[in-house]
Order: structure tokens, then sequence, then C-alpha cells
């Protein structure tokens, strides 16, 4: 079976430059970005003002010197009208090719160079409902603006070991194992995990519009 493959965004040059394959993913991140972006003919100030992210870093991140964080990523991705996964398989141009078996070796998985987090594609590409495997380390924190949920009709967030603090707007949901989440309307989100020293695994499914 062929290893999964990482998408783990180094936070340095220096990294990149050291590691081939890991600078190439760079790159292809760095171009589909900016390709994303020229395909609707946005300037980089207009994505920066539907995206929320500053003209400067978006400029960054495609020059592929600056390196995307989850929140990052996910408000550029709702800014084009994507999920996070649906965007970083087009990264190797996977969306087109795929039939309806995603082998476990050919899920992908992306690592958060800001707080270490783990996110696995499991669907295939284009598959309605969109599932993803989260793994976030302990003490870690992820937010999202509402804007990234805006082309979402639906989601799921369902725990499947160690403890998750959900803030869904004001409102706050703790949620252990086992526990399902259906969200409501787009707000701003953070996902949590409390604890210490145990990692919270949860899987999420998306619907779009």
């Amino acid at each position: 079976m062929e290893p999964s493959r990482v998408f783990h965004y180094s936070a340095t040059v220096s990294t990149m430059q050291d590691d081939p394959a890991l600078a190439a993913l760079e790159r292809g991140l760095a171009a589909r970005l900016r390709a994303e972006r020229e395909a609707r003919g946005w300037s980089l100030s207009e994505l920066a003002i539907r995206s929320g992210v500053s003209r400067a870093m978006i400029s960054k991140v495609e020059r592929a010197e600056a390196s995307p964080t989850a929140t990052l990523l996910g408000r550029l991705a709702g800014a084009f009208g994507l999920t996070m996964s649906s965007l970083l398989a087009r990264v190797e141009g996977e969306a087109s090719g795929a039939g309806r078996i995603m082998r476990s070796g050919a899920q992908q998985l992306w690592r958060d160079p800001a707080t270490g987090y783990v996110r696995r594609a499991i669907s295939p590409p284009g598959a309605e409902p969109e599932l993803v495997h989260v793994e976030l380390p302990p003490k870690a924190r992820v937010a999202y603006p509402a804007a990234v949920y805006a082309h979402l009709r639906g989601q799921c967030v369902w725990v499947l070991g160690g403890e998750l603090l959900f803030c869904e707007g004001a409102v706050q949901h703790h949620l252990a194992a086992g526990d399902c989440l259906a969200l409501g309307p787009p707000m701003d989100c953070e996902f949590h995990n409390p604890s210490e020293s145990r990692p919270c695994s949860y899987l999420i499914g998306l619907a779009r519009r």
C-alpha cells in the first residue's frame, strides 16, 4: 500500500530547502492558490477583502515565502467557495481523475504548522457528503470565521476520542467521545482540545450548497 502523503507546510524557508519533496508541495500549493485567484479575475486586494487575510500575507503565500496555517488556509478556501480538502486535492490535480473509492494510502494528510493538528481527507474528491478526520493535539485551538462555512449546506462534528470544546458564536459545546453535533447557521467557530496530554480525534461531515 502506498504510504499516506503528509501535506506539512513548514514555517521556515530553510526547512523547505532541505526537503525537496516538501518544497515541491509548497510550490504546488502556492501555484494553486494563485491559479484559483486569477481564474476568478480577482486582484490580491479583492481576495484580501473577501478572505480577511492581508494582501501582503497572500502575496507571500503565493510566492511560497510563507506557509499558511489551518485558519489562514480555511479563510482562503472559503473565499474561493471550496472546502480545505477540495483545495488541497487540486494541488495534485486529483479532483479530475478520482473514482468512487479513496484508498487509505491515497488519502491526503495535511499538518497545520501552527498547532500540529492533522487533517485527513477521507472521501473521494467531489463526494457528498465530504468526510474529514482531524486529530487535534493537547491544548490546541483552531479558529475559523463564519465566512469559511458560507458555501456549506450543513456540517456535523462527531468526536471519536478525547474531548472537544467547540465554540459556535457565543455558544460553547462540550463534546465527549461518541457525541455528534450538527452545526447551525455559519458563525465564527473555534475547535479547542482542553486536555493537557490526550489528543482529540473527530470526524467532520460537510455538505456543499
